[in-house]
């Protein structure tokens, strides 16, 4: 029998469809594995700097670099530039006196690409220890470079995986977009979190830490499929500590994190290979109230006409048996 299940804190539902259930081998026609992988002509791949904008930021061997007029770093290991098609732009300004009535702004902001190697088809499920404590590195300095912009409220920092979560390039690359406002989705939590008289987050921290959706955790962090799940074999990443952005990582959480990271990602290729899925930092700098959190949403359904006509989600895994099966008990 389906249950309808109220999200952890916030006035939110999802459907979890038992009856409808699915093995992940159910799921083969979502899966990219048949997707053109187009290395010849990539402009993300080392060698072809001059196809994109001039990095803001280059890292290599340990160092910070950034491209000077017509040079470019060569041989570097994780590469940051402006996206050539931005969201938004520094080039719009943003009026001293915007508020919540303002029904239209210039689309200021700031739009970044961060590609993750210079190899084409490298995954960061098979990135070495330093490549993924290096990665997260970057996750974090990008973030705290524009955090610490006067009018830079929000930071999303995220990441397409295949033609089905959005990316266009198939080079491994993340994206961030830094904006002057603050999105609704974290607004609503905070109202919440500030109702609640602990951290909402804490509290379901501890909660399915003995619960049998808790997927994986090493000392810092825990992976759990959530109570509320809108999608199949959707996983939550929650520090164990209360932290709310990435600029408070000491290098060794950013290890653990990236760790956590992949292995959960490794977990997705053992059970569906090459997969479509975005996963999404959720981060406040402003406040020390939010719980950072990490959401990786696998594209193994697609919403349809009740989804967006409510705002339910019909889930057809529930998130015990996804557990279950990235721990690999089924």
């Amino acid at each position: 029998m389906s249950e309808i299940r109220k999200h952890y804190f916030l006035h939110e539902y999802c459907i979890i469809a038992e009856e409808r259930a699915k093995r992940p081998s159910d799921f083969a026609g979502a899966v990219r594995g048949s997707e053109k992988n187009d290395s010849e002509n990539c402009v993300f791949c080392g060698g072809n700097e001059e196809k994109t904008p001039p990095a803001t930021a280059v890292y290599k061997n340990g160092e910070v670099f950034a491209d000077t007029g017509e040079k470019r770093v060569r041989n570097w290991d994780f590469r940051c530039f402006p996206n050539l098609y931005p969201a938004l732009s520094p080039a719009s300004s943003f009026p001293e006196s915007f508020g919540k009535k303002s029904e239209v702004i210039p689309g200021f902001g700031f739009h970044e690409v961060i590609v993750e190697s210079p190899v084409h088809g490298k995954k960061l499920e098979d990135f070495s220890d330093t490549e993924i404590s290096g990665l997260m590195k970057v996750y974090r300095d990008r973030v705290c470079h524009y955090a610490a912009h006067e009018k830079i409220s929000y930071v999303s920092l995220f990441k397409n995986s295949g033609k089905a979560a959005g990316a266009s390039q198939d080079h491994p690359h993340s994206q961030l977009i830094a904006l002057p406002v603050c999105p609704q989705v974290i607004e609503k939590e905070l109202i919440a979190i500030r109702d609640a008289q602990k951290c909402p987050y804490c509290a379901l921290l501890e909660k399915e830490k003995i619960s049998p959706r808790l997927i994986l955790e090493n000392n810092d962090f825990i992976a759990f499929a959530p109570y509320y799940s809108t999608v199949p074999f959707e996983v939550w990443i929650l520090p164990k500590k209360h932290i709310s952005f990435l600029g408070e990582l000491s290098s060794g959480l950013l290890f653990a994190l990236g760790e956590i990271l992949r292995d959960i990602l490794r977990s997705y290729a053992k059970l569906f290979g090459d997969l479509p899925y975005n996963h999404m930092f959720y981060q406040l700098f402003e406040t020390t109230e939010y719980h950072l959190n990490l959401r990786l949403l696998p594209r193994l359904s697609t919403a349809a006409g009740f989804e967006l006509n409510t705002g339910i989600y019909i889930n057809t895994v529930s998130p015990e048996k996804a557990a279950s099966y990235l721990k690999g008990n089924e």
